[in-house]
């Protein structure tokens, strides 16, 4: 149920378990998870060998598509070119949905990690080789340990999350509305991070950022650098509007919001002597709010437009959206539901709470095309002994490198065994109870 009457867990009170089911479950399925990581630690090993880029992923949806099959879900491959979607109905009850993310990206690796890269340029930086792995292994569990548990499992491995636009992508190539998958009660999502492997961090409400990129085109009339009293010079107008812009936060955006924005590209020119006629930014936002994120981009606008007009260009600007997320949101009520069976799972020090993130996800897209609650909580990924080495000389910026770092490199144990258990768990607290008898 995902109307007014519900507990916004997505599931009614015939499916909530008691207190010796949700012990007993998340125990009996996972007892032959030891025996699969051998496999699991081979299977990740070989996914970061291979990164492939978004809409690439076809190595990758192969072998995910190869295990599922095996495991008994009903396979659909090629949703949105490489994404790929497992059903496993088991009897009556709530239809919960576990995703991963499958890209890399564009980075070229310097770990020294004996199993690293071995596509030039390509890296799994993000870890999304972890979700595939956890998920796989999950997967695996739950079809083996279907007495436990009722219900429908979807297991969803998308492609491009990092562009923004694979969950968009797999919903309109008819997700939902032409029943590749089941619409679900509940998605359910986790991203490898760095800090202390054996530790997950959760966020109630607005997790993570909206992101917003943009591309401007400033045009301007190019020219002999010797004589720049006839041009109209665009580099020094996108240079106005790179420092102006930072206002934007500063005085346009109360302090009690949040918002970032930040230029990362700025291309203009070949040359030393020649004013070029256009001048190309690329920037970055970052909002949790849509009133705030709204303001921003018509100020990143005027300001754009109010730069070359006060530079004399005979044509404004053009602004260009790259890509878009949205606020990753979760649900309040499903959070502490799985946090639950997480802190009998792992015991409560395992478990802190943080502040909402700046980066950004698509996962919540899946959710809200659903009309479904979300939980994304974030699984420790780095060595504990370094991470706790760092926070204690407060150098974690400075030698735990972060994701998207060709440094960026997770221990193998315990952060596949935990993110196998994280997601195993998180469903079965989902799912409803086996039937009696």
């Amino acid at each position: 149920m995902r109307d007014s009457d519900s507990d916004t867990t997505g599931k009614t009170d015939t499916t909530v378990r008691t207190d010796g089911a949700e012990a007993a479950a998340p125990a009996a399925v996972l007892a032959g998870l030891d025996d699969r990581l051998p496999d699991l630690e081979a299977l990740y090993k070989d996914l970061h060998r291979h990164p492939e880029l978004g809409y690439q992923e076809t190595r990758t949806a192969a072998e995910v598509a190869r295990r599922l099959t095996g495991h008994g879900y009903d396979v659909t491959t090629g949703i949105a070119k490489t994404g790929v979607a497992g059903v496993l109905r088991n009897g009556p009850g709530p239809v919960v949905l576990l995703r991963a993310d499958m890209d890399a990206l564009p980075v070229t690796e310097d770990t020294g990690l004996d199993y690293a890269s071995t596509v030039p340029g390509r890296m799994h930086a993000c870890g999304h080789d972890v979700h595939v792995t956890c998920l796989l292994g999950a997967a695996d569990l739950l079809a083996a340990g279907r007495a436990h548990w009722s219900g429908t499992l979807v297991v969803l491995f998308q492609p491009a999350e990092e562009v923004g636009s694979g969950a968009r992508a797999m919903i309109e190539a008819g997700l939902y509305s032409e029943g590749l998958v089941p619409t679900p009660d509940v998605v359910l999502a986790q991203h490898v991070a760095p800090f202390g492997a054996g530790l997950i961090a959760y966020c109630p409400g607005a997790c993570m950022a909206a992101a917003d990129s943009l591309e401007i085109t400033f045009h301007g009339t190019g020219g002999h650098g010797s004589r720049p009293e006839t041009t109209i010079d665009p580099i020094l107008m996108a240079a106005s509007f790179v420092q102006r812009v930072q206002a934007v936060v500063a005085r346009e955006v109360a302090p009690k919001d949040r918002a970032v924005v930040t230029v990362g590209s700025f291309h203009a020119g070949d040359t030393a002597n020649v004013i070029p006629d256009r001048a190309v930014v690329r920037l970055s936002v970052r909002t949790f709010d849509e009133a705030v994120r709204t303001a921003v981009l018509a100020a990143i606008e005027r300001i754009a437009r109010a730069e070359a007009a006060a530079s004399g260009a005979d044509r404004d600007p053009e602004v260009t959206t790259l890509d878009t997320f949205p606020v990753t949101v979760n649900d309040t009520g499903v959070l502490a539901q799985v946090n639950q069976d997480f802190t009998q799972l792992f015991g409560e020090q395992r478990l802190f709470a943080y502040e909402p993130a700046t980066g950004s996800e698509d996962a919540g897209l899946l959710a809200t095309a659903a009309g479904a609650p979300l939980y994304y909580w974030w699984l420790g990924g780095w060595d504990p002994d370094a991470f706790r080495t760092a926070l204690a000389a407060g150098r974690l910026a400075q030698d735990i490198p972060s994701n998207h770092s060709p440094h960026f490199a997770p221990v193998l144990r315990p952060t596949l065994t935990m993110g196998v258990e994280a997601l195993t768990a998180a469903a079965l607290n989902q799912l409803g109870e086996p039937a009696a008898g």
